[in-house]
């Protein structure tokens, strides 16, 4: 565990605590994480995730964006359920990333791990861009990424990173639990009469 963990560790929990808050912060705390931690697994040898830090700066700044600029009249965005057809996108999008990302590190890159690398990697790309958009359903793609993060950081022999992504689960279940009562307690479109 050397400084650039620890400061991982900090910078991404307070990222992540920021979002389930609604917080338009957790972007630019975001973007930092993404620079150390790209650093990190490049280190450690998970390229994939390391190139993914990349894509999470790109997708921060759009999420950025969105949250200030992507609602009604150019406004602040507002939770919303996911829309149904978000949900067999998101499978086919992991499984095509994930083969294709396994089959790119397996070939090329020196990735100790290329199958839970590109399969943490593919659902990740997936939850931040749910998230950017503010879906509900986030919260649940998160879990189960952070979930897999858990055994493949352990495995790495990096623990304080899976230990912050243990606290991840725990805020990603604070997150969905916030976001649902916000979403409950927003006011519901006007019914269209038939």
């Amino acid at each position: 565990m050397g400084w650039v963990e620890i400061v991982g560790f900090v910078t991404g929990a307070v990222c992540v605590w920021l979002a389930t808050r609604q917080h338009v912060a957790n972007f630019p705390v975001g973007i930092a994480n993404n620079v150390v931690y790209a650093l990190l697994f490049w280190q450690s040898g998970i390229l994939a995730n390391a190139g993914l830090q990349v894509v999470y700066l790109v997708l921060a700044v759009l999420g950025w964006y969105w949250w200030v600029r992507g609602g009604d009249d150019a406004g602040r965005l507002p939770v919303r359920r996911t829309p149904r057809w978000v949900w067999p996108v998101a499978v086919a999008a992991v499984v095509v990333l994930t083969v294709a990302i396994a089959a790119l590190l397996t070939r090329t890159a020196e990735s100790v791990q290329p199958w839970p690398d590109a399969v943490t990697t593919s659902l990740s790309l997936v939850a931040q861009l749910m998230l950017g958009r503010k879906w509900l359903g986030s919260w649940a793609v998160w879990i189960v990424t952070d979930v897999l993060l858990v055994a493949l950081y352990v495995s790495l022999g990096l623990y304080l990173t899976a230990a912050l992504y243990v606290l991840f689960i725990a805020l990603c279940v604070q997150g969905w639990r916030r976001w649902s009562r916000d979403l409950r307690a927003a006011p519901q479109p006007a019914a269209v009469p038939a």
